[in-house]
């Protein structure tokens, strides 16, 4: 053994072979999250040609865009139960092989009931690999750098995000508008769909070469193989006692085989309710209308179709840069401050963006910005990208990862990530006519949801930074009231 991997007992080094092994890991489930945002924007470039050539509606389209949520949804909801049962490699596996299917069946679509039939398909898988990946992360991250790592998840998806935006210009550039012919007799906006082919095999791929989760194979018994993946995960000083504190917690857990999300508040345990809520703010702020939609938004600002994809794709960079920052930050400065500052800069630039689409004009109508409110409203939103991008896209992934415990960990992020998806849903279903009734409205709901984020967080969210996974979740759980016979 050599002296790199001796390291004493509470301490950790990034730089050791155990660090490095966690990380390489957490990057390989994050591809999960790479599926997710390049299924979020894969679709912006296609939209105006899908509307064009099948839905002929806005209300129509506004649905096909976000049936796919639907699907996430489900897939989440599902994905739980699936990876307590068949491990999370195999679950991993099952999203792939969806989001595989469903990128050459929206490619070669021939009609909108089937075209909805691939994107919900898709969905399912995407919806699993939201579940899976941060489930994955947190429980084979050390304490020290968990909240590092399982903010890979939202790189990832930001990256994803950036790689479907940027591919979508460079494919409709090709062609000359997404509406042309590119290759083999495709127009290029059926090739947007085509290329997730790739992330969806690479991610197929790994789900084959990966480890197990070692919490996962002690809760099946397996103690050797979990002890040996362990091996390349903890120092050997802390090889013991992580391995017993994981095995005592798991005998517990099977003590309380009667547990589950039931509670008493409104159904459902009150940790639940944090990781549901978390997860609804998380994108009742509006967040994917930007991504969703933002080359028709930019269009009707006044930019023509080169430079509104253009401008998507600088938004998505200054995404995945902010996050960067979120991962330096989260286990310096901790998660409670860096998302109750996320949530003033989101309601202070969404107010910015009803203030200047409060003057909006409609010319032949079209939303046009006169004067300088249309660069206000450019720079508004890429400072609500950037409030969202360093606090509560990535943020928000590692407390479902820490909060809630071991028995009930599995079904509790399905229904916390169900619950994301739905309002995803919501959010980008009712746009399209929120907005044809009015943009300062519409805005300024997404602010007031993000005002009201901060007082959730204020109220509700305890600080985990530095905690073990076992110890950060017992905060979010009610201690049961002593009787009188117990004291």
């Amino acid at each position: 053994m050599t002296t790199t991997d001796t390291i004493p007992a509470g301490t950790f080094s990034m730089k050791s072979p155990y660090g490095r092994r966690a990380a390489a890991l957490s990057v390989a489930a994050a591809v999960g999250g790479f599926l997710f945002g390049f299924d979020s924007s894969v679709i912006n470039g296609a939209v105006s040609s899908i509307e064009s050539t099948y839905t002929k509606d806005a209300l129509l389209t506004g649905f096909v865009v976000a049936v796919a949520l639907l699907g996430c949804a489900l897939g989440a909801i599902i994905a739980g139960a699936l990876s307590d049962r068949w491990g999370r490699l195999r679950v991993m596996l099952l999203g792939s092989v969806m989001f595989l299917i469903s990128s050459v069946g929206s490619a070669l679509t021939v009609s909108v009931p089937d075209l909805i039939v691939w994107r919900v398909l898709g969905g399912i898988g995407i919806g699993i690999a939201s579940v899976v990946a941060p489930a994955y992360i947190a429980e084979v991250a050390p304490r020290q750098v968990r909240g590092s790592l399982a903010s890979l998840q939202q790189l990832a998806i930001t990256l994803g995000i950036f790689t479907a935006l940027l591919s979508n210009a460079v494919l409709a550039g090709a062609a000359g508008s997404a509406d042309n012919v590119l290759w083999w007799g495709l127009d290029a906006w059926r090739w947007m769909f085509l290329i997730g082919v790739i992330p969806a095999a690479v991610y197929g791929i790994l789900s084959l070469t990966m480890p197990e989760s070692p919490r996962f194979l002690l809760a099946k018994g397996r103690t050797d193989e979990a002890r040996a993946i362990f091996e390349r995960l903890v120092p050997a000083a802390d090889l013991d006692k992580t391995m017993n504190e994981l095995i005592n917690g798991i005998e517990d857990d099977r003590k309380n085989r009667s547990a589950s999300l039931r509670g008493t508040a409104l159904g459902l345990q009150p940790v639940v309710w944090i990781g549901i809520v978390l997860s609804a703010f998380q994108q009742l702020v509006g967040i994917n209308v930007i991504f969703y939609y933002s080359t028709t938004l930019w269009r009707a600002v006044g930019f023509d179709e080169s430079n509104s994809l253009l401008i998507s794709v600088f938004t998505s960079v200054t995404n995945v840069l902010v996050t960067l920052i979120a991962i330096f930050l989260v286990d310096r400065v901790g998660r409670k401050p860096i998302l109750l500052t996320g949530s003033l800069l989101m309601a202070v630039s969404l107010g910015a963006m009803a203030l200047a689409f409060a003057f909006a004009q409609t010319v032949d109508g079209d939303v046009t910005l006169p004067g300088a409110w249309g660069p206000i409203a450019l720079v508004a939103a890429n400072l609500f990208v950037v409030g969202f991008g360093a606090s509560w896209g990535p943020i928000v992934w590692v407390l479902l990862g820490e909060i809630f415990p071991r028995r009930i960990r599995g079904k509790a992020l399905g229904v916390a990530a169900g619950a994301q998806w739905i309002a995803n849903f919501l959010v980008s279903w009712t746009f399209p006519q929120l907005s044809a009734f009015s943009l300062p409205f519409t805005y300024g709901m997404y602010a007031l949801f993000a005002a009201l984020s901060f007082v959730f967080v204020l109220w509700k969210i305890p600080e985990t930074k530095g905690m073990a996974l076992e110890e950060s979740e017992t905060l979010f759980v009610r201690k049961p009231k002593r009787t009188a016979r117990a004291r």
